[in-house]
């Protein structure tokens, strides 16, 4: 099954958004059969600006379902998602 590698940047000043709605957002790519890894993107100071996540879906459209329905992206906290198709080549996913 194809993988996608989606690659979502917070908006700018939106670490209060992202707070307010994590709870949701592990609870949703928890469950979600289509999660493979994922884990927030850091600033130079170690505070979250983003995420990344891998996802193996039937398709393209699949990937940018689960991503339209991550409670982050809902809340707005996104400024820019973009999804691109991933080969897992080497190391382990679980």
């Amino acid at each position: 099954m194809p993988m996608f590698v989606l690659h979502c940047l917070d908006k700018p000043d939106s670490f209060a958004l992202r707070a307010a709605t994590r709870e949701a957002h592990l609870t949703y790519v928890g469950a979600h059969p289509a999660m493979r890894i994922g884990g927030p993107y850091l600033d130079r100071e170690g505070s979250p600006v983003g995420s990344m996540i891998v996802v193996e879906t039937s398709d393209e459209a699949a990937a940018r379902a689960f991503s339209k329905d991550d409670p982050y992206n809902r809340a707005g906290l996104f400024e820019a998602v973009e999804i691109r198709p991933w080969v897992h080549f080497a190391g382990h996913l679980p």
